[in-house]
């Protein structure tokens, strides 16, 4: 029989889509991810439909809808009744492996997470959240004593994949040791901005910082502070990159190996005059979404051989990060768990004459908010503390909706920067023509609030439905 693929499964925190040289970013220097980009299937189209920590995480280890599994706010606890990924591949007879930023345990940032809290992994060097990079702790195995990373934290976290990879290669006997999934989670380049090592900080200036034409002037000064420091984080993570597909290739098994590179979620940075995630702009749900697996064959409309995916953009479906699960496990030909809600695209990519899914738009949504949005695009405020909303991205539109009404409708295609709400009063729209395209895309929406079961109430219903308690800046508390 032959030997499943193993998983390396990479994702950093707060990552935008828009922030790589292979997405057309000039500044920002990525050349190992660009690289990688050349040899995977690219999901141009990658959305974090929940755009926020804990939420996007838990759907990752469930393959399940935020209101199905309850983490629908960052540091509640996510429960052990769906099968986890984890969970799936060892029931294929895999190794399972997490280090880094865990988020989904709710009982305080840094403490220690017993196993079975895990969600059934077994290698375990991980810490709830810390966004102290350079001095960050963890908890490795079943020991309840805090260890330190040394320095940087996703320098030493990716050392420790690479150990952990190099260990599985160096076995006498290789060819029978059991595949494993790995998970690598890296802090950055989440906020704080500015604490990148040195080397890394050095190569940005603000003043050389091209900003998106969403930026207002208001913010612009900030927003160029802001993504000098973000870039540096993102080229100290590419170089992470770089060493972590050298290993593959020095232990021998990079050609029997899914090596995904994503993210959570994303980052506003100023866009739309706003900061963080949990947004429905483009900034804030656009991920990057990367697979190489050099012996995935696709076969090509009229040819007579296969060919690898070496390359290949995939523009029409607009994955989900409840998608990755199922989709992975397709991949990698094990059963996909009855508790898993997301879509397995593993048959769409194998054939690139395949039918595509008859349902590829992303459901978007936040079911309470925290924070508050400072500034609108012309300067003024947003008028907005804790704005829950539902929407969809299709491969052309953004359509949200808050509780008040329908509130956004951008069009992807000829408003990339989405500087026109086709909704706004100011709208240069056909008010008709947009009259319709609500009308549509509404009708769509209601189909799938209809179908998740989601009566899109006000976010304080879904707290109070949970049990989970909120501070006076409603947001559930965590302890340090």
């Amino acid at each position: 029989m032959e030997k499943k693929p193993n998983v390396v499964f990479v994702f950093g925190d707060q990552w935008r889509a828009q922030t790589f040289g292979y997405t057309g970013n000039t500044v920002v220097r990525t050349p190992h991810i660009d690289r990688l980009a050349e040899q995977s299937l690219n999901l141009t189209r990658a959305v974090s439909g929940c755009p926020v920590c804990s939420p996007a995480r838990a759907s990752l280890l469930t393959g399940q809808n935020p209101l199905t599994h309850g983490v629908f706010v960052n540091d509640v606890q996510l429960s052990n009744r769906a099968i986890s990924i984890a969970e799936a591949f060892e029931q294929g007879g895999y190794d399972t492996a997490y280090i880094g930023k865990w988020h989904v345990d709710g009982r305080g940032r840094s403490n220690y997470i017993p196993p079975e809290r895990r969600q059934g992994f077994d290698y375990w060097k991980v810490l709830e959240c810390t966004h102290d990079y350079n001095q960050s702790v963890y908890y490795a195995g079943d020991s309840d004593q805090k260890l330190h990373w040394d320095g940087y934290d996703a320098i030493a976290q990716t050392e420790d994949a690479i150990d952990y990879i190099r260990q599985r290669s160096n076995h006498s006997e290789f060819e029978a040791q059991p595949p494993f999934l790995l998970m690598l989670s890296w802090g950055p380049p989440h906020a704080p901005y500015q604490t990148a090592p040195d080397q890394y900080r050095q190569l940005y200036r603000p003043e050389d910082v091209i900003l998106r034409p969403n930026v207002p002037e208001s913010m612009a000064d900030q927003a160029r502070v802001d993504l000098a420091g973000y870039y540096a984080h993102c080229t100290a993570l590419d170089d992470c990159i770089g060493r972590l597909l050298s290993s593959l290739d020095q232990a021998g098994i990079a050609e029997d190996t899914i090596f995904v590179f994503t993210s959570d979620h994303g980052d506003m940075l100023g866009s739309q005059g706003l900061t963080k995630k949990q947004k429905p702009w483009e900034e804030s749900i656009r991920i990057p979404f990367l697979l190489r697996y050099p012996k995935l064959e696709v076969s090509r409309p009229g040819a007579t051989t296969t060919h690898t995916s070496a390359g290949r953009e995939v523009s029409d479906v607009l994955i989900d990060v409840p998608d990755f699960m199922p989709t992975l496990l397709g991949l990698a030909d094990l059963p996909i768990p009855d508790t898993v809600e997301g879509t397995d695209y593993s048959a769409y990519f194998k054939a690139a004459n395949a039918k595509k899914p008859s349902d590829s738009t992303a459901f978007l949504a936040c079911y309470h908010s925290f924070g508050q949005w400072r500034y609108g695009m012309d300067g003024g405020p947003h008028n907005y503390t804790g704005r829950e909303f539902r929407g969809l991205r299709t491969s052309r539109y953004t359509y949200v909706r808050s509780l008040a009404g329908p509130w956004l409708l951008y069009d992807n295609e000829t408003d990339p920067y989405q500087l026109n709400n086709l909704l706004s009063p100011s709208s240069r729209s056909n008010s008709e023509v947009a009259a319709e395209l609500v009308s549509l895309l509404d009708h769509q929406l209601r189909e799938k609030l209809e179908a998740r079961n989601d009566k899109f109430q006000p976010g304080i219903d879904y707290i109070q439905q949970w049990g989970y308690q909120v501070d006076d800046r409603g947001t559930v508390p965590y302890t340090n």
